[in-house]
């Protein structure tokens, strides 16, 4: 492997990408952060083949170059869990690459367990172990030091020799489509785009309240997401969930009713507070519940515990995590709705695999 090449000038760039332009694959990774912020700041991308790679210091040329490089469909993209990668393609483009190969989702497939760490992959794989004492590097600072790159650089440079193995082992299990389909799903665009009306999913504390409560927390939770975006600062720097689900379940009618209150500062109070009010004191178009904090009956226990089990035997044999197949949710839906369930277990690989035999349960 040679010395990575740090690329700071779109000179330098354009050539390297064309040197690439007729692979069939080549290896992704970014550094970004987002700590003080509600969209990751991208910082670099690192591209690679095996036996060379680049760094591209985004934060000093535009990146249109790259992304437009990634976009080819010709081109198999290599990524470890591409999640929150994707979702910085997504921010600055719109799109997601395609196709992509994800090593995470392949070792899953391959009986490696469900999300294994990119470390532990390239331990297991390669026989390798991942130097972690630069994974708090700071991306935004430069110059970065020659071993920042070098390690930036080490993650491609794994995921390009793990690659072909893991396709090939793929192939050779029948399970290349299956894989085929899960990075399928994990391109969709619209699963990056932020749902402001479906922010209250990931409230915490939600199911204690009751229905006309939880009405009142989800505007508030569609109102910080807005606010959150607006100023580009994480939402719990807006109003984290315990200050929200405590104004959700006793509506204040005017800002100074909110002094004192936990999680609430006179600072917050002044810049919001009337706008705060405003969103509680609207009128809910429901009271119905969102979340319920409820036990399944006996009789769903039984059938989910049925499903459970003849699931369990389908996992071993294939040899594959269980919940990879079928969550838990999965089977409450299935066990409830039975055929009707809207749950991934009913198409593709997962039906094929468990979800005709789980039908049948």
């Amino acid at each position: 492997m040679t010395k990575p090449t740090f690329i700071d000038t779109t000179d330098a760039l354009l050539p390297a990408l064309e040197a690439w332009r007729d692979r069939p694959w080549i290896a992704v990774d970014t550094e970004f952060v987002r700590e003080e912020t509600y969209r990751a700041l991208l910082c670099l991308v690192q591209i690679g083949d095996g036996t060379t790679s680049l760094c591209v210091d985004v934060t000093a040329i535009d990146p249109a170059p790259v992304f437009k490089f990634l976009a080819r469909p010709s081109m198999t993209k290599v990524f470890h869990s591409a999640g929150q990668d994707l979702e910085l393609f997504v921010q600055h483009t719109g799109n997601c690459p395609r196709p992509l190969f994800d090593t995470q989702v392949a070792a899953a497939l391959l009986g490696h367990g469900e999300q294994l760490g990119y470390a532990a992959l390239v331990e297991r794989r390669l026989g390798e172990k991942v130097d972690k004492s630069l994974s708090r590097t700071d991306w935004t600072q430069r110059p970065l030091t020659p071993a920042a790159i070098a390690y930036a650089a080490d993650d491609v440079r794994h995921l390009a020799v793990m690659y072909p193995g893991l396709r090939k082992e793929l192939e050779h299990r029948g399970r290349l489509a299956w894989l085929e389909e899960e990075c399928a799903r994990w391109t969709e665009a619209a699963r990056y785009l932020p749902k402001p009306e479906l922010a209250w999913r990931s409230l915490k504390g939600l199911a204690r309240l009751d229905g006309a409560a939880q009405q009142r927390a989800a505007k508030l939770a569609a109102w910080r997401e807005l606010e959150a975006q607006k100023r580009n600062r994480p939402r719990r720097w807006i109003l984290d969930d315990e200050a929200l689900c405590r104004l959700a379940q006793r509506p204040p009618s005017a800002p100074e009713q909110m002094k004192g209150l936990e999680g609430i500062s006179d600072k917050l109070i002044a810049r919001v507070g009337a706008e705060l009010v405003m969103v509680l004191q609207e009128p809910a178009a429901s009271t119905d519940v969102l979340v319920r904090d409820e036990r399944p009956d006996a009789e769903l226990r039984r059938k989910v515990q049925a499903l459970r089990d003849t699931l369990t035997q389908i996992a071993e044999k294939e040899q594959i995590a269980a919940t990879l197949i079928a969550t838990r949710s999965d089977l409450e839906a299935l066990a409830t709705d039975g055929a009707s369930a809207d749950i991934p277990l009913l198409r593709g690989w997962r039906r094929d695999v468990a979800g005709n035999a789980l039908l049948g349960t």
